[in-house]
Parts: structure tokens; C-alpha cells; sequence
């Protein structure tokens, strides 16, 4: 393997290093060590890429390799963590939100991969890593909600990687946002914070989550009108 092409792999491998590690933690009943291996798989995973392209070695190999690991780091060991944390107390409804949270991560990552080239400034559905960390962060966080709402949280979470709903890339390519959106969501988590500084990690995954939503009803509204 040609040395520059190896430093993004290994990147890439390290993230699966983390989801694998995130899984052992869960197995092991040390929940929050598994949701920061899940957000250190998702640092990993935003190198990898920067890299390859940093070193203009870019190519299939590394994108396929990208998809499989992202499936462990972000698609399994978080249903995973979500049904030792919380949904293992709604039995087989527990498993099946669990298994639906995977299966459209699987869903996302297949559409993204040929699409790759044909859409641009904007991502067509919650991520994968952001749905993931969206899990791993909220464990870390400590939050102490109702068990149906942190189940609806992963349906949620579920229903937006499959959706149309468009979410910035960050590369400097996106539409300009819509101000109102953007204020309520800064607003949502600094309030959030204010009452869990714990929070710091969760905050910015669920502020993607939200500001999607709320880009896409104030667009709703706006048409019309």
C-alpha cells in the first residue's frame, strides 16, 4: 500500500477501533466510556477524509472502507448503547427500535455513497456520525428523561437519516441559512447548557439535529405563503 494512502486508512480504522470499543464498553455496563469511544470514532472519522484529501490520495477504496466502518462506530454501537441504556425496558419494541436505528443508518450510508457526486453544499439526511453522537453524547451527558422520549429520540433520530431533510456540510458551500432558525436553535442550546454544562458535547450534534427541522418547516412556510 502506497505510505500516504495509509495514514487516511489507518485514520479510518481508528474510528472502527472506537465503535468496536464503544461496543465492549456497552457489553461491559460502562455506558458513558462507550459514548465517548463513539464521539472519539466520529473525531477519527472527520480526519480521515481531510487527510486523504490533504495528501491527494482520495479514492473508492477509502470511501467503501469509510462506509464500512462508519456502520460499526455509528451505526451499530450506538443502537446498541441505546438498548443497554434505556430501550432494553421496552422488550421486543426496544429491539426493534434498536435494529431500525442501524437499518437506516445502513439506508443513509448506501444513499450518500451514490450521491456523492451529484449533491452538493448540503447533506440529504441526518449523517451518520451526527445520528450516532447525537446517542453517545446525550448518555454522556447524564441527562435523566422519561424512557419513551429517549425512545422517541432514537426514532427521531432514525426517521431524519432516511429524510430529505437537508443539513449544512460546513464546507463552506451551504445555502445561507435563514436567520430565525439559526437564532432559536443558538437560543435552545444555550439554555440546554445554562442547565447541563455536561452538555457540551451534546449540544452541537443536537443543534444540527434541530436546526435541520427547523430550516425545513420555516422553508414549508415560506412557499406558502
Amino acid at each position: 500500500m502506497n505510505a500516504k494512502r495509509a495514514i487516511p486508512n489507518t485514520l479510518t480504522l481508528l474510528n472502527l477501533v472506537f465503535g468496536i470499543m464503544a461496543i465492549i464498553s456497552t457489553m461491559d455496563g460502562q455506558l458513558v466510556h462507550a459514548g465517548y469511544f463513539i464521539i472519539a470514532a466520529m473525531i477519527s472519522d472527520g480526519l480521515d477524509g481531510r487527510v486523504a484529501r490533504l495528501l491527494n490520495v482520495s479514492g473508492e477504496f477509502g470511501k467503501e472502507l469509510d462506509s464500512l466502518c462508519d456502520m460499526v462506530s455509528f451505526g451499530a454501537a450506538p443502537a446498541i448503547l441505546a438498548y443497554a441504556y434505556c430501550l432494553k425496558d421496552f422488550g421486543h419494541t426496544g429491539m426493534f427500535i434498536a435494529a431500525a436505528f442501524a437499518s437506516c443508518g445502513a439506508w443513509r450510508l448506501a444513499r450518500f455513497n451514490i450521491n456523492t457526486n451529484k449533491v452538493k453544499g448540503h447533506y440529504v439526511g441526518l449523517p451518520i456520525p451526527a445520528a450516532g453522537c447525537s446517542i453517545a453524547a446525550f448518555i454522556t451527558a447524564g441527562f435523566e428523561i422519561e424512557g419513551y422520549l429517549f425512545a422517541a429520540f432514537v426514532v427521531l433520530l432514525s426517521f431524519l437519516m432516511i429524510s430529505t431533510i437537508k443539513h449544512p456540510d460546513f464546507k463552506g458551500h451551504s445555502e445561507k441559512p435563514k436567520k430565525t432558525p439559526v437564532q432559536i436553535t443558538i437560543a435552545i442550546c444555550v439554555v440546554i447548557l445554562l442547565f447541563n454544562y455536561k452538555a457540551i458535547a451534546f449540544v452541537p450534534f443536537f443543534g444540527l439535529v434541530l436546526f435541520g427541522i427547523l430550516n425545513t418547516i420555516f422553508n414549508i412556510i415560506e412557499r406558502k405563503r
